[in-house]
């Protein structure tokens, strides 16, 4: 087991346009939603279709591919690994996030 790592592969709908920030280093971050769907016959022979939603995460070089290419609807797939952050919100409130930090980007 000492092979496993962590490594996600997604293949989705990109839900709304990347944000695309510049950090104070001058590196770039983008973040946007994926949307992945899955769909099974239930015991009533209906079709039925689940939505998952993801944050995606991007540092470095990948950016400038993601802020030309990628848009709301369009088909990508991506590998990443999984993250999980802490953070206060303005109302005081602890929130957790989960994020996809992907390192490889293919546009379909």
């Amino acid at each position: 087991m000492g092979t496993l790592r962590n490594s996600v592969r997604l293949t989705g709908n990109v839900g709304k346009n990347p944000e695309i920030k510049t950090l104070e280093n001058n590196k770039k971050i983008a973040k946007f939603s994926l949307a992945t769907n899955e769909s099974y016959t239930n015991s009533k022979n209906e079709k039925i279709q689940q939505t998952t939603w993801h944050n995606i995460v991007a540092y470095g070089p990948i950016v400038s591919i993601i802020e030309k290419h990628v848009e709301k609807g369009k088909q990508i797939g991506v590998e990443g690994k999984l993250t999980y952050r802490d953070y206060i919100d303005k109302d005081d409130i602890n929130r957790n996030i989960t994020e996809i930090v992907i390192g490889e980007i293919i546009l379909l």
